[in-house]
């Protein structure tokens, strides 16, 4: 399924090209997809890479799918742009590479690439009959001066960051076990009737993975009474550090934990990042909160395509049933 010589590359350039997002880089994937789950189309132009395109791909009830793995919020595809392009060639370039990348991946019955927010030509994925949909993430795009930060919040968060911190005595620290985290996790899963997407084994070995990396923190928010509220986890690379995971006690969510842990976890993470992305939600409470932040709204493209009648007709079936529930 993956062409190994591809890959080898693709690890190279991961170790020299900060600019790959870190959930496009080898050792994530690895981490979330495994090594045999994966593979990547590269592009090339006088014996250098200019463009890759990783995916993970499974086969579900005799289906090829290439589809998102757990824990990743976008994944390519990447390009490498010449310097001074005028906007025309640019698109042009963006066009060539981006047909290669495409017209390289493995046959597959349904494909689903969400696509980092730099990529805002997304035509050349239409001509080859792509549907698009557009998501939104939130970012702080500066995260240097805490005070100004503070000043953009909405007057509810600085509220519930001071409710903590005050009456209810909440403290932030990172050091509890990723044990305790999955826990935190759990419950906000069961408020809302679902399971976890993930197992406590992976976790566990990614948890691994991110550590040797140096590239995670998570942020315990506990009272006097040692009892833990709220957690954050936070993974980092190059300018950007990502809020991953999180998870509250349904019993204490009023005490304003998650606010503080929150608070803390951006004011480190102008420590190892420029930008602070709370990686965005379709979900309007979720929203809501991450806005009050003072969060800037940023578009990314969910691109899919379906080779597959079959299939097609069992995912139209689907959203209909969905839609009228």
């Amino acid at each position: 399924m993956n062409d190994f010589s591809n890959k080898q590359k693709y690890r190279e350039l991961c170790k020299k090209e900060h600019t790959i997002p870190i959930f496009s880089q080898d050792w994530w994937l690895d981490a979330v997809a495994g090594n045999e789950n994966w593979g990547v189309v590269i592009s090339e132009k006088g014996g250098d890479i200019v463009g890759a395109l990783p995916y993970v791909f499974k086969k579900k009830y005799g289906f090829k799918l290439i589809t998102m793995p757990k824990l990743t919020q976008t994944l390519g595809p990447w390009l490498k742009y010449p310097d001074n392009q005028k906007y025309e060639r640019k698109l042009a370039y963006e066009k060539r590479i981006i047909n290669d990348l495409i017209e390289g991946l493995p046959e597959y019955d349904f494909c689903k690439i969400n696509a980092d927010s730099s990529l805002t030509n997304w035509l050349p994925f239409y001509w080859e009959g792509f549907d698009q949909t557009t998501r939104y993430t939130y970012r702080l795009s500066n995260i240097a001066d805490s005070n100004q930060l503070w000043n953009n919040f909405s007057g509810n968060i600085r509220k519930e960051i001071k409710k903590a911190e005050g009456r209810n005595k909440i403290v932030v620290d990172s050091n509890s076990s990723i044990e305790d985290f999955i826990e935190i996790n759990k419950k906000t899963f069961s408020r809302q009737g679902l399971t976890l997407p993930y197992s406590k084994k992976f976790i566990i070995d990614f948890d691994k993975v991110c550590l040797e990396k140096q590239c995670r923190r998570i942020f315990f928010a506990r009272d006097e009474n040692n009892i833990i509220h709220a957690a954050i986890y936070i993974v980092w690379h190059n300018e950007y550090a990502y809020y991953l995971m999180g998870g509250g006690d349904p019993d204490l969510r009023n005490s304003g934990a998650t606010s503080l842990a929150m608070w803390e976890a951006i004011k480190f993470s102008k420590t190892v990042a420029k930008c602070f992305d709370f990686e965005g939600s379709m979900i309007e409470p979720i929203e809501n909160f991450f806005k009050a932040f003072g969060a800037i709204q940023t578009p990314y493209f969910s691109l899919s395509k379906t080779n597959s009648l079959p299939l097609a007709l069992l995912l139209t079936a689907k959203q209909y049933s969905q839609s009228n529930k």
